[in-house]
């Protein structure tokens, strides 16, 4: 359920909202075992979403590194490699 979580510091360009969004969702998902939650707990679930993405947003916004930023589309590159490695390119005979 968690893979979908990326590292969001360092790039550049910077996360966007939409990564952050989906990174939070994907937190709370993980912590309450709801996918998708009921309508009785929608609200809770809601709120989760959005305390976790304030805190990830400032937590993005404080670090700090020396290091220089990290290129997506060679992140990308070497995790579709690493993708390949582990599971081969999905094709049986």
């Amino acid at each position: 359920m968690c893979r979908n979580i990326k590292t969001l510091f360092n790039f550049a360009p910077p996360a966007t909202d939409e990564e952050i969004r989906a990174s939070s969702v994907q937190f709370v998902r993980k912590l309450s075992g709801f996918s998708k939650p009921s309508a009785a707990n929608e609200a809770a679930f809601e709120r989760a979403v959005a305390e976790v993405e304030r805190a990830a947003r400032e937590l993005l916004s404080t670090l700090v590194t020396h290091a220089e930023p990290k290129d997506r589309a060679v992140e990308a590159a070497r995790a579709k490699a690493r993708s390949l490695r582990r599971f081969g390119d999905g094709e049986r005979a």
